[in-house]
């Protein structure tokens, strides 16, 4: 199971993204059968496809909501509840080191994907400082 970032979810709806290419070819090329939602996941999405710098033409909250249902009903999308061990994980990635503050939701995405034993796939390289998550680090 794949559990995409934001970023790549968001470039995957907008083919003038600069990272549309990319989020294509890790779509039709080098994700698992199945692939995630998470609740942050899914708010990132709403929130971030509604703001005029992310996409190159702002949805509305209705065209945002549509996407992602869209994606929803597509056989290998799903959305994942929280594992019962998230905070487990997210307490172990968060105590032995200062996690500055703007990392703070990419650790839950990282504890999330490591409680669901998922490989979380990225363009934020930022991922690569959480030991023992399996990473999928696109670049353009």
């Amino acid at each position: 199971m794949d559990i995409p970032d934001i970023n790549v979810w968001l470039p995957l709806v907008d083919e003038n993204h600069m990272h549309h290419a990319t989020a294509l070819d890790y779509w039709n090329r080098q994700r698992t059968d199945q692939v995630g939602f998470c609740r942050i996941s899914m708010l990132g999405f709403l929130r971030l496809s509604m703001q005029t710098r992310v996409l190159s033409r702002t949805l509305t909250n209705s065209e945002a909501w549509t996407i992602y249902r869209r994606y929803l009903a597509l056989p290998q999308v799903k959305f994942l509840a929280e594992p019962v061990n998230l905070e487990q994980h997210l307490a172990a990635l968060t105590l032995p080191t200062a996690v500055p503050n703007r990392l703070w939701t990419d650790a839950y995405l990282a504890a999330f994907a490591l409680a669901g034993n998922c490989r979380l796939v990225s363009f934020d390289s930022d991922f690569q400082r959480f030991a023992g998550l399996k990473f999928l680090h696109l670049t353009l």
